[in-house]
């Protein structure tokens, strides 16, 4: 009960410091006296931002189920217009956020490759852009160029080839790939610069803020077995079982 009111007296002094900060004098004083029942109670902080951070993890994993569920329900709508490969029946279906200047996400293609080609006919793999541009100044350019490849049916190849050939991620490559694979160039460079593009793109970028994922590669899966979030390294013991 003690620890009730001393929590509740510390948000109380709080939200008095926020009403009288323009007010010099008593916004000292007031200061004072938070800080010196922060120093009498620290375990009251503590405690207070646990039980944050547990209902900011609980929030998180409503979300989380939420989108497996809809996932479950009604794959369509989350896939989109999506790229997927893999099997056409929505059985098991497996979402990918992924970053194409980002080195793991590369390093993971040479496992999720084959694993999707081992369960071609059991498992949809869906590609979500989850360009990282505060560390990769080329995720975002490739991402726009890789969802026009998608415009022209060409989407996996391209997605390959940035990954297979990261270092020479930029505007030279992502042109010399467009016709290596005999894309309308007009097209494609009209697709990459189009709204549509930048909307498409952060459309992916809201889904994996919302799910709070932290990093790329992320996965999803839903399947009779097993829903959520998944590391790569337990994706085919969940499909096996």
């Amino acid at each position: 009960m003690m620890k009730q009111v001393l929590k509740q007296t510390v948000l109380l002094l709080l939200c008095l410091a926020c009403l009288l900060y323009s007010l010099p004098a008593q916004a000292a004083t007031l200061e004072e006296k938070v800080l010196q029942i922060i120093r009498d109670n620290p375990e009251v902080i503590i405690e207070s931002v646990q039980a944050y951070q547990l209902q900011q993890q609980q929030l998180v994993q409503k979300r989380r189920q939420a989108f497996v569920e809809e996932l479950k329900t009604n794959p369509k709508a989350v896939i989109g217009s999506s790229p997927t490969t893999g099997a056409t029946e929505l059985k098991t279906v497996l979402v990918e956020f992924s970053d194409f200047q980002c080195p793991f996400c590369s390093q993971a293609q040479k496992t999720l490759k084959p694993l999707i080609a081992k369960y071609q006919d059991e498992v949809t793999l869906v590609y979500k852009h989850f360009p990282l541009i505060s560390i990769h100044p080329q995720a975002m350019p490739a991402a726009k160029a890789a969802w026009a490849a998608h415009q022209q049916g060409k989407f996996w190849e391209y997605h390959d080839a940035l990954f297979s050939q990261q270092d020479k991620l930029g505007e030279e490559f992502y042109l010399e790939l467009a016709q290596t694979l005999n894309l309308d160039l007009e097209q494609f460079n009209r697709d990459r610069n189009s709204n549509a593009a930048d909307t498409a793109i952060q459309q992916d970028l809201q889904i994996a803020a919302i799910l709070e994922l932290s990093g790329t590669p992320s996965f999803l899966i839903q399947s009779d077995n097993f829903s959520g979030a998944v590391q790569l390294s337990a994706i085919e013991k969940v499909l096996a079982q």
